[in-house]
């Protein structure tokens, strides 16, 4: 690796450590403030019809999936986790490590909660309350979905992610 390359690779994991940073603090600062305010509040609207605040303690995944499961969700956060670490290392792209940590932010935020309020092995529940009246989640859950949208369009221009993905565009 040249010192072209090291000094881009420690600019990218600066990047991918202060968007986690802020990422993280904003996940579960909101998080905090929702259970401190809202608890026992019931449902409180913010834009009728359109977005509310409902404090709800999820151990499922979206829309409530597998919340006999949580050990396992919280497993494959892990995973998500550490894959999300390694590709971010991985890449040559600035924009491919924005994504990546956004979603490691979000990943890392709601498997925060699964360990943190957890009674047994990882089977902790999530800290919902932004209730959309179909679904009801979170910042983390936000940074999730918004970084699943910009991979897609990451793939659709043709960002490379690698070096072996520059050569080949190169041809």
């Amino acid at each position: 690796m040249t010192n072209g390359q090291q000094r881009r690779l420690r600019v990218r994991v600066a990047v991918f450590a202060c968007i986690t940073v802020v990422g993280l603090a904003l996940d579960q600062g909101t998080k905090l403030w929702a259970q401190a305010a809202l608890e026992g509040a019931g449902t409180v609207p913010v834009i009728p019809g359109l977005l509310s605040f409902t404090l709800v303690h999820n151990p499922g995944m979206s829309l409530g999936l597998f919340s006999s499961a949580t050990w396992v969700i919280s497993l494959l956060a892990l995973v998500a986790c550490v894959l999300l670490c390694v590709a971010a290392i991985r890449t040559i792209s600035m924009a491919w490590t924005i994504v990546l940590s956004v979603a490691f932010s979000g990943a890392l935020g709601n498997l925060i909660d699964r360990v943190a309020y957890a009674d047994g092995f990882l089977n902790g529940k999530v800290v919902d309350f932004l209730n959309y009246g179909w679904s009801v989640g979170n910042v983390a859950d936000i940074f999730l979905v918004g970084a699943g949208v910009a991979v897609v369009v990451l793939l659709m221009m043709g960002v490379p992610f690698s070096r072996s993905d520059l050569e080949q565009e190169r041809r």
